[in-house]
């Protein structure tokens, strides 16, 4: 009998692999944050084992859901992405209808998405390991030494200094019985000297739907931007589909990343060294 997707969902990956489930999670919001050593996003891949291609992916961010009702926390971690291609082939390596292609590995699977020109069935699958590239291995690397800039002095002497930040933003489901940990790599960080105020903008990294239910956490990740300027808040932007001509009669959609909305949530500025 072939198994179901939540058996698969729950097996584990195979020796020599690293475990993305955890045994624990903490009840109220913000209890985990300082627990969540940042990675080193410079240094941190997913390197799979299939013969046929052992694909390497750098990993662009990582995103933990913790579930209080189960007492289990779950780390995504989302890769970077790349142009749909022939594998190995001996000439025109890109495909011709060609398409974004983006994996986010968690619990024994690969959420693919997939954005081309036009919509489509595609854009979204879940897919075994076993079924794709193999049990992949995480070589994840925490960083030794980390600052938290927990003002805007800090934030604007690293910024300026160069060192490499990473942020971590906690959002939670209105009867918190879920959270999730968004964490990555600041791309882009505005700071105004004059002001005294600084702003995140990156993505895209996984965002964590906590309002509503789905048959399985990895359902409830979404292709997103995130920024904030603020400790308590977070503003978000979802790729979804969006229509080209809102006010005219043409219908036609493509994929982008629209609709923006606001969260409450526990933002932490964290430098990678001593600052």
């Amino acid at each position: 009998m072939k198994p179901t997707r939540r058996e698969m969902m729950r097996s584990t990956l195979a020796a020599g692999a690293f475990s993305l489930v955890g045994t624990t999670a903490s009840g109220a919001e913000g209890g985990n944050v300082a627990a969540m050593t940042p990675l080193d996003y410079g240094r941190s891949f997913v390197c799979n084992t299939a013969a046929m291609n052992s694909v390497r992916f750098w990993v662009e961010s990582r995103t933990r859901l913790i579930d209080n009702a189960a007492g289990t926390q779950t780390d995504y971690i989302q890769c970077a992405s790349c142009k749909s291609e022939h594998t190995f082939a001996e000439k025109d390596l890109f495909m011709e209808d060609n398409y974004d292609f983006l994996p986010i590995l968690g619990e024994g699977e690969w959420l693919i998405f997939r954005r081309g020109v036009r919509l489509s069935e595609r854009y979204r699958t879940v897919g075994s390991v076993d079924s794709l590239w193999g049990p992949p291995i995480l070589k994840l690397h925490e960083v030794p030494e980390s600052t938290r800039l927990d003002s805007w002095e800090p934030i604007r002497d690293a910024t300026a200094a160069a060192i490499p930040i990473v942020t971590q933003t906690e959002i939670w489901s209105p009867d918190k019985k879920l959270r999730a940990i968004i964490e990555c790599p600041t791309k882009t960080m505005n700071v105004d000297l004059d002001g005294k105020r600084y702003q995140v903008d990156t993505g895209p990294v996984a965002y964590a739907d906590l309002t509503k239910d789905y048959p399985a956490h990895i359902d409830r990740l979404h292709l997103a931007f995130v920024a904030f300027n603020a400790p308590d808040f977070a503003d978000w932007v979802v790729e979804q589909p969006t229509r080209v001509h809102p006010d005219g009669p043409n219908t036609t959609e493509v994929y982008h990343y629209a609709k923006p909305f606001s969260l409450p949530a526990k933002n932490s500025v964290i430098a990678l060294g001593k600052v």
